[in-house]
């Protein structure tokens, strides 16, 4: 195992039923101007965020909105925060909903003094809250990457909550989820690590999970492992000692920057082409992942049987399942924009990309 040092600053608080009590107690921590930040209409629509007001105003707290965050946080979006923060002079962010919230909010708390960020989860998969990690699309330049913010003072992990979204967003983050492990899993050293044993068995729980939640939407222990399963894909445990590949997410990336595609759906077309094309350079653990994860011998019937899972929860396995068509001009610009990193075991050109964005049209 490589050499590494831990540090994991964030309070969580995780369990069904645990978002008033909670929030109500970490309140208390802070000063009275909040600033609420969320997404479209989902938890106006589902009476949460009417929870949310009561909860604050009953803890003597303001309340500024900040809505309207975008599934793919743009730059503007997060300069429209910086400024909104600025002007009230907020005690604390509060992000409430997925990791397009507390992406966006992780980058509108960085400063000179930086805002205290508390994040509400609604839909688990990025595993967001867990991190200072942020993806936003400077829609400007046709890039969508990485920048660092703040970690969270604090995260509430109510599986409950994740009833406020769609069931395709369900789906979706849950992939988002197994895509995290599977891009720290492929990374280096080839060699099995105590964190890539761990890897495994978080894996196997999202895949048996995700089948639940797809054939039962009312499964509450099926909701609750995806959350955690979600929280330690980005949590750090099963990075330790890793250099991580995420190669697949990078290309993703740029296919939303040009498309502004749901992500755990463009990631859920790309993965099976993806790892076609990679597996013979580290076929041994492909081999090991297809016999820990899948329970088959090999790693193209471990790829087979990815891409059975994809369609048997109802993902796309195409783009054009998407509704996206991309001319050449378009794939050629995603192809060459991606960041090639350091931790796949083979080392992309941008032909090879436009090879599996061809094949995955």
């Amino acid at each position: 195992m490589n050499r590494f040092d831990y540090h994991f600053p964030v309070r969580v608080h995780f369990g069904q039923g645990c978002f008033e009590e909670t929030l109500q107690q970490e309140l208390t921590r802070y000063g009275n101007r909040v600033m609420l930040a969320y997404g479209g209409g989902s938890i106006r629509r589902t009476g949460l965020y009417d929870r949310l007001v009561t909860i604050l105003h009953g803890a003597g707290k303001t309340v500024t909105d900040f809505g309207g965050i975008m599934p793919n946080p743009t730059l503007k979006k997060v300069q429209e925060g910086q400024q909104l923060a600025r002007e009230i002079k907020a005690d604390l962010i509060l992000a409430v909903g997925g990791g397009s919230v507390s992406d966006c909010c992780k980058i509108v708390a960085t400063g000179d003094t930086p805002i205290p960020l508390g994040v509400v989860v609604t839909a688990s998969g990025t595993g967001s809250e867990q991190n200072n990690g942020a993806v936003i699309t400077d829609e400007e330049n046709k890039v969508k990457g990485a920048m660092w913010g703040v970690f969270a003072d604090f995260a509430i992990l109510d599986p409950d909550l994740t009833k406020t979204v769609p069931m395709k967003q369900v789906i979706s983050g849950a992939f988002d989820t197994l895509s995290h492990c599977m891009e720290t899993y492929f990374g280096r050293p080839d060699e099995v690590t105590l964190s890539d044993e761990i890897n495994e068995a978080v894996q196997r729980n999202t895949i048996r999970n995700l089948r639940r939640i797809a054939q039962d939407s009312d499964d509450e222990l099926a909701r609750s492992e995806l959350m955690w399963a979600s929280a330690m894909g980005e949590n750090g445990i099963l990075k330790l000692g890793k250099v991580t590949d995420f190669q697949c997410h990078m290309i993703e990336h740029q296919l939303g920057a040009y498309t502004d595609c749901n992500h755990g759906q463009g990631l859920a077309v790309l993965h099976p082409t993806f790892y076609r094309h990679i597996y013979h350079s580290a076929e041994k653990k492909f081999d090991r992942w297809a016999q820990e994860v899948w329970l088959v011998q090999h790693a193209q019937q471990a790829i087979d049987a990815l891409e059975d899972l994809i369609n048997e929860v109802g993902l796309p396995t195409t783009l054009a399942d998407m509704g996206i068509t991309l001319a050449d001009d378009t794939i050629k610009a995603i192809a060459a924009s991606t960041v090639i990193t350091p931790g796949c075991c083979k080392r992309l050109t941008p032909d090879e990309i436009e090879q599996i964005l061809r094949e995955c049209s």
